[in-house]
């Protein structure tokens, strides 16, 4: 069992790591800061709104940090043998997370396509996603390994919705799905947090039994 732990644990890493390079690759045509480019098209209405506008720019380009700082946390090995960079590793993903990808996501949640279903499904994920953060720091704080390293699960998973939703996107469009656009798109913008964090608290449960029977 602990084989096939370690082999799902290493595919899990891989995918991870692929869809962050795949992200920074998005990323890069947004460098040139031209209004048309890519996604913007479809943000022309918001993009007078210098608040909007900024935070776009600062959610596309520092959030991958917070996808490579955060898989790093779940390391062992970096854990055991480099506990300082752990910790520094760990500050920084809280530290961009609560104060800066966050919080950009929230002012783009209020514009976000897909009308008032999707608002609503973005607000709540980048709320969610600061407020479990938050206790994932005061946890290790408090030194509550256990709750720190389950809060912290739950904020990454909150983290990867970055890129579920663009998997989901991939899939229908590979599938072929018939659907109207703001139809699927409030879709996946629920799909990308709801199903993570479902998954995560699937695993969180699965630990505790397996630690309670010994």
């Amino acid at each position: 069992m602990a084989v096939w732990r370690k082999i799902l644990t290493a595919v899990a890493v891989l995918m991870i790591a692929y869809g962050t390079w795949l992200m920074i690759k998005l990323s890069l045509p947004y460098s040139t800061f031209e209004r048309y480019t890519d996604f913007l098209r479809t943000k022309q209405m918001a993009w007078h709104v210098k608040p909007w506008r900024l935070s776009f720019y600062i959610h596309v380009f520092v959030s991958t940090i917070v996808l490579i700082t955060g898989v790093l946390q779940f390391s062992n090995y970096l854990l055991q043998r480099y506990p300082k960079i752990h910790r520094s590793l760990g500050k920084t993903y809280a530290v961009v997370v609560i104060f800066i990808s966050g919080p950009s996501g929230l002012v783009m949640a209020f514009y976000a396509n897909g009308g008032m279903a999707a608002r609503i499904s973005f607000v709540l994920l980048s709320v969610l996603w600061i407020g479990v953060t938050v206790i994932g720091w005061r946890r290790a704080l408090q030194r509550l390994w256990d709750a720190h390293q389950q809060w912290m699960l739950r904020s990454y998973a909150l983290t990867l919705s970055a890129l579920t939703l663009r998997f989901y996107v991939y899939l229908m469009g590979a599938l072929h799905m018939q659907l109207h656009p703001r139809t699927a798109y409030v879709m996946v913008s629920w799909l990308s947090w709801t199903v993570n964090l479902l998954l995560a608290e699937i695993y969180i449960q699965y630990q505790r039994r397996r630690l309670a029977q010994g």
